[in-house]
């Protein structure tokens, strides 16, 4: 993952957006109502120990993009409980959000040691190191999540901008044509981006 290029919008926006959905914690298209957050609130004063309190209150300010004060609420639901691997992963996706990629690192680390086989955790971490341009060491993590997932496509087209970026045309040619049969969206997305690249 290491290139001065950075990969096609279209890339990133599908990663991006496949990272997020994987979460399930974090919508940052749908706004939380004040009224919810006022009522999260509440409950989290009311009950200062209750790590899942904090845990909502966290997806709610996520979902209202306010990362700062989304942040604080999950570290506050890990500080009561350490094993909260939900907080652990919307901590790195807040950080994803808010392009602290170092930070999401740590994070999506820690999610991985909780299931190191884990396709999503460990696609998770290749986006990280395809946002840093460490194409090489993205690569390695979705090929793991496609070892322990061969059907995820969304890995396969990502290992193939990875490939692409570092001069492994052969390669991410043959998922190309892997794509066309599995989904023809994903192949003609990663089409476009080769020719982009290649101008």
């Amino acid at each position: 993952m290491n290139h001065s290029r950075t990969p096609s919008r279209t890339g990133i926006s599908r990663f991006v957006a496949f990272i997020l959905l994987a979460g399930l914690t974090l919508c940052t298209s749908c706004n939380s109502k004040p009224n919810e957050i006022n009522s999260l609130q509440q409950q989290v004063w009311k009950n200062p120990k209750d790590a899942n309190a904090y845990l909502h209150l966290g997806n709610a300010f996520a979902r209202s993009q306010r990362y700062n004060e989304a942040s604080e609420a999950f570290k506050s639901a890990l500080a009561i409980n350490p094993k909260l691997d939900e907080a652990t992963h919307a901590l790195a996706a807040v950080a994803f959000n808010q392009k602290n990629y170092t930070e999401a690192l740590k994070f999506f680390q820690q999610h991985l040691a909780h299931a190191p086989k884990d396709s999503l955790r460990l696609y998770d971490l290749g986006n990280v190191y395809m946002q840093l341009k460490q194409f090489d060491k993205a690569a390695e993590y979705y090929n793991e999540a496609i070892e322990n997932s061969e059907s995820f496509v969304d890995a396969h087209y990502n290992l193939a901008v990875c490939y692409h970026e570092t001069g492994r045309k052969a390669e991410a040619e043959a998922i190309y044509k892997w794509l066309l049969d599995k989904n023809n969206y994903l192949a003609v997305s990663l089409q476009k981006h080769f020719k982009n690249e290649a101008r």
